[in-house]
């Protein structure tokens, strides 16, 4: 009998206990959006299990495909670097297991989608789209490709009816939050709201939040968390991880 591929979600993990339980509540919205699909979660640094724990329980369990999906938002560091090389020496030792990397989750309509239902949640209006101008505020890279997604992002979004849209980053890269929210009040502009472009609560998404109040922002929205959209998105990578034409896995 087929068993379809575990999918394994791969967090990076934090010292602030907000963002594993953040994680896993994610993790069963997409369980509970299609029951009978294994999903498994592991955390690269601070929080457990860890990457190689989940994978030599699953292969003692007699688990032989992994889609291992990293829960990130943009093709960075971990993405790049951490994460393959954690799954590759995760796998030696285990023969027979094979496991497939999912792309990351970002960029996505369903991003978007799930930005729009956080700042709905905090208050905005449709009514008030033409004249609020949002500061789309990422975690922050060093990557010039993660960057630049980020900043792609924001001028799709504005096309959306947002009288503006500007990238805004808590480390790393500039402009900060604050610097972002005050640019939009110099030009103008009428309502400021703030969107975390972050998964999970943690240092850099309250640095994001301290930053906006410190500038005036009209209104800040909470991280995306386990919105039903971010739920899909994890499915979606896997399917298309699992699509014939999908990329060879890794195998010990």
């Amino acid at each position: 009998m087929f068993r379809a591929p575990v999918l394994l979600v791969i967090a990076h993990g934090s010292r602030d206990p907000r963002h594993a339980a953040t994680v896993h509540a994610l993790t069963r919205r997409a369980r509970a959006q299609r029951p009978g699909l294994r999903v498994e979660t592991a955390f690269l640094d601070f929080d457990a299990p860890s990457v190689p724990q989940v994978l030599a329980r699953l292969h003692r369990s007699g688990v032989r495909e992994v889609v291992a999906l990293p829960l990130l938002l943009t093709r960075a560091f971990h993405a790049k670097t951490d994460i393959p090389a954690a799954l590759a020496e995760a796998v030696t030792g285990l023969p027979g297991l094979a496991v497939r990397v999912a792309d990351v989750l970002g960029p996505s309509p369903l991003l978007t989608a799930a930005l729009e239902r956080r700042l709905r949640e905090a208050g905005l209006s449709p009514a008030d789209r033409a004249g609020t101008g949002v500061v789309l505020a990422a975690a922050g890279s060093s990557d010039p490709e993660a960057i630049a997604v980020i900043a792609e992002i924001a001028r799709e979004w504005r096309h959306t009816g947002w009288c503006a849209v500007r990238p805004a980053f808590a480390s790393a890269s500039l402009p900060r939050t604050e610097d972002a929210v005050r640019a939009l009040r110099a030009e103008g502009v009428r309502r400021v709201a703030v969107a975390p472009y972050v998964i999970a609560p943690g240092r850099l998404p309250d640095r994001i939040a301290v930053g906006a109040h410190a500038a005036g922002a009209d209104l800040v929205a909470p991280v995306l968390g386990p919105a039903p959209e971010l739920a899909r998105l994890l499915l979606h990578r896997y399917d298309a991880a699992t699509a014939p034409l999908a990329s060879l896995p890794l195998s010990a």
